[in-house]
Order: structure tokens, then sequence, then C-alpha cells
């Protein structure tokens, strides 16, 4: 999910939402060494993972993933900003560990995955905003609700596996809050707060496999 250079550069997901002075991703100079990156990618399901944090009764957290999704990239070395993504996810695949708790989540309090059986994102935007980091933009639809949604992520690097298939990895993270997508189920505590926080941490983490030409 998004554009390329070498090492590491942590990204927050307040990053993600905030406005700071950069130079414009035109005038950063192209890397050549990435060049030979650009062309169609597909993400590799089996050695990628895109996951969520939330806050669980105001004193942990609790995480989970989705093991169903697909996506492909165009990656462009020479002009980032022509580089593009898309992702669709199986919401029925959501897993936190507790079959009880993924049934809730699949249910009508919050996804309704038998209504809605995809969460997805298609890129509008993006651009190098220095060194091995890069900003994409896009719309995520959950529900039937789509709204903007920015991740900063590191390129990890590239390599050829045992079967010659060339490798890309990226890394990444935003954050939300749930009720903008119109999941709002939530239950009062006695000692006061909510069960479940309005913000998710969203993770990414993706291998994608270069077409072959």
């Amino acid at each position: 999910m998004a554009l390329f250079t070498r090492k590491r550069a942590t990204a927050t997901a307040a990053d993600a939402g905030r406005t700071t002075a950069r130079r414009p991703a035109a005038v950063l100079d192209a890397d050549p060494a990435l060049a030979a990156l650009t062309g169609d990618y597909t993400i590799d399901p089996a050695h990628s993972r895109i996951g969520f944090t939330v806050r669980h009764a105001m004193v942990t957290n609790v995480r989970g993933a989705f093991g169903t999704h697909e996506g492909t990239l165009h990656l462009d070395g020479a002009d980032p900003a022509r580089s593009t993504a898309a992702v669709d996810v199986t919401i029925a695949s959501v897993d936190t560990g507790i079959a009880d708790r993924d049934a809730h989540l699949r249910g009508s309090d919050f996804f309704d995955a038998d209504t809605f059986p995809l969460m997805t994102f298609r890129s509008t935007a993006a651009e190098r905003v220095g060194g091995d980091t890069y900003r994409l933009t896009g719309d995520l639809t959950i529900k039937d609700v789509t709204r903007p949604l920015t991740i900063d992520l590191e390129f990890q690097g590239s390599a050829t596996d045992v079967y010659g298939a060339e490798r890309v990895g990226f890394e990444g993270s935003a954050e939300i809050l749930r009720s903008d997508w119109g999941l709002t189920w939530n239950a009062a505590l006695e000692t006061g707060g909510v069960m479940v926080s309005d913000k998710v941490k969203l993770t990414f983490d993706i291998s994608a496999v270069k077409a072959a030409t």
C-alpha cells in the first residue's frame, strides 16, 4: 500500500493527520535505484497483515486482524505521485482470538458482514514526504460510508525470493474514529467510561509481488 525508498522513518497515526511544512513531493529528487521497482504488484495475503488495535474497558487493548484480503499496487519509482493502491478486505475474516467477540463484530452491532461483506480502500493521491516515508491518501469504505484516510508508510526493502519473484515490503499505520464510519455500538461502565474506545489504530504490513512482464 504505498510507495518506496530504502530505510526506515518512524510514522505515527498522529503524523498522518498533522499538517507540517514539507518540501512538495515533486521537489524531492527521485532515487534512481527505485526505477527498477516501477510496475504492477499483487499483495501476497500469506505474507501480509491488516490489523487493528482498540482500547477495551478503558484499561487494556484488544488486537485483531482480517485474515482474508487482496489488493494491487502500481509503483512509480520516478514519480511517486503516480503510484496507486487498491485493497479489498473480507469483513467476515475478522479474528481477535475469541470466537464470541468475532461473531459480535461480524454482526449488526458492528460491521454487519452479511449486508456489507467488504471493507475497501482506493487511493486518490500519493507523495514522498522524506527519507523512506511515503504518504498515501484514499477513500476507505466501511459498510455504506466512505471517508478519506491518510496513511504514512515506510518502504521496508525489495528482494527476489527463492521462487524468483520480485517482492517489495511496506509497513504503516493510521488512526481513525470508528464512529465516523457508523460503528457506534458501546456500553457504559459502572466506573465511568465505555466498553470500547472510539479510536482505532489500523496497522499494515504488506508484502507484494511484481507482475511478470
